[in-house]
């Protein structure tokens, strides 16, 4: 069992580790709710998916989903858990405005998995963060507090929504360790299929358990725990990071005046920057749980279990060790392409068609990802495929185009979707390779930039630069670079 916490630090004349856990809710893309027949959809006009069964009117009985739980177990699987072999759903006993029903049909003592765990890189090398738990339980509805100015509307479209819950060990010890495992937990249900995981939609959403240990601070001389606080309202990878950071001060803070905390549930103010209290942090007793009497227990074989996990993908931290080691990629590189899934499919389609892989690396990372982010479309928006792509890097690779040229046919492929050798040959973009040609562009540019000519024969190498760049300036980026800066070293060394 590994200690609690990380390496101990020092701060303002403290020493002390700190000690993060995570609960995170993952709401599964099945489509339909996961007791009833409502659309699972995003975005809909408030309260137009809802039925009896979701709003817990007297005389409906919930069914479960089995995509549902196909999915919950594939998340499982992808996180390295133990599947429970028998399960079972329980009611959680809460009053709040969104919740329709008076309760919550989720997991308590017997969840669907358990012992998983998530690896992840960090300063010091790798790391595992362990998974105590993932359950299956429906979402709750939605508070509308901007959209009326005389009080709060409720929206019910989510109410009934698949989720997973997972529930790490307190293995985290730091802001950027959580944000590091969030991003791996992301990434890897990403590749399941099972969701979407969008923080701004709400399809991930988590919770931060916070405290530190303070050696010495304990009234006896011993280190002293402060009482775990929870936070809530955290919706980007930066709110994980600013909450536990403020959180780990402001504890820091109250030890070092002596100052009591509260085990409590305090909300994240991402505009101040702060937590704000909100109530006493729950236990598992204030919610009386008890099995849930309208659905009967599940058994789940292990022939059922092995179906599901047949389904399960080459995972992210798999393929990028795999790029490493049969491609030669960077690490960077690797964690950069297997991080989307279709662009990491893209890319291997680009290598399968010839390309080598550290040149369609470079170009998928540079010109194809600024070109998605920019525009907030993804892979499956191009209009033209990874053939195209692959067929675009031969033309440089075999001299035809320069880079620069390239850049210019890739825009159009961009808006067209034609193919590279079409848009070169209607305008005339083939690259000049003729010897008299590319001499008559260096004399050229040699005469006209004396200043530059005498830098470089002065020891200012980088005139060399500046005299390439006027000859393709010149032939309108079509002479060879390669060839042209030969030439103008030739030319240049000769004795005068």
């Amino acid at each position: 069992m590994p200690a609690v916490g990380g390496a101990w630090q020092e701060r303002d004349g403290l020493r002390y580790r700190v000690i993060v856990g995570l609960e995170v809710h993952v709401e599964l893309r099945t489509r339909s709710k996961i007791f009833c027949n409502c659309p699972n959809e995003f975005g809909a006009a408030p309260n137009t998916h809802i039925c009896p069964v979701c709003m817990g009117l007297p005389g409906t009985l919930p069914v479960l989903n089995e995509e549902a739980l196909e999915y919950a177990v594939l998340a499982a699987l992808a996180l390295n858990c133990r599947i429970a072999r028998e399960t079972k759903f329980d009611r959680k006993n809460y009053t709040y405005p969104d919740l329709p029903k008076g309760y919550q049909i989720s997991q308590y003592d017997q969840p669907l998995a358990t012992g998983g765990w998530v690896e992840i890189d960090t300063p010091g090398g790798s790391k595992r963060v362990r998974i105590r738990r993932l359950h299956l339980e429906e979402d709750a509805g939605k508070s509308l507090h901007d959209q009326d100015a005389t009080g709060t509307l409720l929206d019910f479209n989510r109410a009934g929504v698949p989720l997973i819950e997972i529930v790490t060990e307190p293995d985290i010890a730091s802001a950027e360790e959580a944000r590091a495992f969030l991003q791996e937990l992301r990434t890897a249900i990403l590749y399941t299929g099972v969701s979407d995981v969008r923080m701004e939609e709400g399809s991930l959403r988590c919770d931060a358990n916070v405290n530190v240990c303070v050696a010495g601070a304990a009234p006896d001389g011993g280190d002293l725990r402060t009482p775990i606080t929870e936070i809530k309202n955290l919706n980007s990878f930066r709110s994980v990071v600013r909450a536990i950071e403020y959180e780990v001060q402001r504890h820091l803070e109250a030890v070092r005046r002596g100052e009591p905390l509260a085990r409590e549930t305090r909300h994240w103010d991402e505009q101040k920057g702060r937590t704000r209290p909100s109530r006493g942090k729950e236990e598992a007793h204030d919610y009386r749980y008890f099995p849930e009497p309208d659905l009967p227990r599940l058994v789940l074989t292990e022939e059922w279990v092995e179906g599901i996990r047949a389904r399960l993908p080459e995972l992210p931290r798999q393929r990028r060790e795999r790029y490493v080691r049969e491609y030669g990629l960077p690490a960077y590189d690797a964690g950069v392409l297997t991080a989307d899934r279709a662009l990491a499919d893209f890319f291997e389609a680009v290598v399968a068609a010839g390309v080598v892989p550290k040149a369609a690396s470079n170009w998928l990372m540079s010109e194809l990802l600024a070109h998605l982010n920019a525009s907030g479309k993804s892979v499956a928006d191009l209009p033209f495929g990874p053939g195209d792509l692959a067929d675009l890097l031969k033309l440089i690779d075999k001299g035809t185009i320069s880079g620069k040229i390239a850049k210019q046919v890739f825009a159009e492929m961009l808006e067209t979707g034609r193919h590279p050798e079409a848009i070169v040959k209607e305008r005339g973009l083939v690259q000049v390779t003729d010897e008299g040609q590319l001499v008559a562009w260096v004399e050229q540019v040699i005469a006209e930039n004396p200043e530059a000519v005498a830098n470089y024969r002065g020891g200012k190498t980088n005139a060399l630069s500046f005299l390439v760049g006027q000859v393709m300036r010149l032939s309108r980026g079509k002479a060879n670079p390669q060839r042209v800066n030969e030439l103008l070293r030739q030319r240049l060394d000769a004795p005068e």
